[in-house]
């Protein structure tokens, strides 16, 4: 009988099945009560059976949890090693009971029968809504499933246009008869359009399911643009090169390249001022070098906060950066700096060694010819010319 009662929904509406689902729980719960307020001992094996007190002074929401909890236990799918379709049965055939004495207790004498339905609507099994589909479509269950679904989206659609439709009538309102035509005209080729896609859209699917694409050469293999990564998903190299195209950068890029320029320009301030001062340094140069210091600590610390919410959004884990250090910075400034300084004085030493070697040959040019007048002169000499 039960059986019967649950498939009534399915064939005569929904509406009714729960009329006759009500109709069935009030016998049940008359049957278990007495007619002294005492509950019977059916129903007080039904509140043992979901571990809560036989008096039934149980609310709702215990009924609710312990019914949950050994739901969780012996359900089938549960997963767990005290899973028992027989126990999960009756634990729900109690619960249902315990439902309908609640209900049969809490309701007034000259209650209506849509607010039974209401207080029983919460106690219907969550599938049993899919059941009817408003009566769109036929075949299997699953196969009306998705017909209703596509007939929710046609309707979601139209209502769209009609939206559409409306706001364009809206908008053209203000601006005087003329406008209001030329909107009229504008939302009735928008509607033309949106008609025209689902036409085709139609038509590639029934061309589809009759096999017309299974023919086509290539099918079945990789396509060409995707070569250089067959392991990419194409619907997302798509959206990632319509994005690049447009100019889009996702968060944590932009991010990453604001920390970077940021620290690149304390690092550029430091070097520069550690680079004007001598070393050792003077006190003035020492109190110069500690206000310089000063300022790069604020600029760190917002470039701190930065890295925080870049390493909360990046994508990967080995791409995260850690803190800045003025330590570390002041460091690196320094070495930099000697770095400099000394390749400075080397350039300045190879320069001074040049200077000394062109003067030295210099001076070997001008007096080698020096040299070869004095021995002509002394050979014509000796000779008495």
């Amino acid at each position: 009988m039960n059986s019967r009662l649950l498939l009534l929904p399915w064939r005569r509406g929904f509406r009714h099945g729960r009329r006759l689902l009500l109709s069935s729980r009030r016998s049940g719960a008359s049957r278990w009560s007495s007619s002294d307020g005492r509950i019977s001992r059916s129903l007080q094996e039904s509140y043992r059976v979901l571990q809560l007190p036989a008096e039934g002074r149980s609310s709702p929401a215990e009924v609710r949890a312990a019914y949950l909890r050994l739901a969780k236990l012996y359900h089938p799918d549960c997963g767990e090693p005290t899973a028992d379709a027989g126990l999960f049965a009756r634990v729900e055939e109690a619960y249902r009971a315990v439902l309908a004495h609640q209900s049969k207790t809490r309701q007034p004498d000259g209650a209506t029968e849509d607010d039974d339905e209401d207080k029983t609507r919460g106690a219907a099994l969550q599938h049993r809504h899919y059941l009817s589909f408003e009566g769109v479509g036929s075949g299997t269950p699953s196969q009306r499933e998705r017909q209703y679904r596509q007939v929710r989206v046609d309707r979601a659609t139209e209502q769209v246009l009609s939206y559409r439709q409306r706001e364009h009538e809206r908008a053209a309102a203000a601006d005087g008869a003329l406008a209001e035509r030329d909107a009229r005209q504008r939302s009735h080729k928008i509607k033309i359009t949106q008609a025209v896609e689902r036409l085709v859209e139609d038509l590639i699917q029934e061309s589809m399911a009759r096999g017309d694409f299974r023919n086509l050469s290539g099918a079945g293999k990789p396509l060409s643009k995707f070569q250089h990564n067959p392991y990419a998903d194409p619907m997302t190299h798509n959206l990632n090169r319509i994005l690049i195209d447009n100019g889009y950068q996702p968060p944590w890029v932009v991010t990453q390249r604001d920390i970077r320029e940021g620290a690149a320009r304390v690092r550029s301030r430091l070097l520069e001022g550690r680079a004007r001062l001598g070393d050792p340094m003077t006190p003035a140069e020492q109190r110069h070098w500690e206000r310089l210091c000063g300022a790069a600590e604020e600029e760190l610390a917002k470039l701190n906060k930065m890295v925080d919410d870049y390493n909360l959004i990046v994508p990967m884990l080995g791409m995260q950066m850690v803190h800045f250090s003025l330590a570390r910075e002041a460091a690196r400034a320094h070495r930099v700096a000697e770095q400099r300084r000394a390749e400075l004085l080397q350039v300045r030493q190879e320069e001074r060694e040049r200077r000394k070697e062109e003067k030295k040959r210099a001076n070997s040019a001008g007096r080698t010819p020096a040299k070869r007048r004095g021995l002509v002169s002394w050979m014509q000499s000796l000779l008495g010319y």
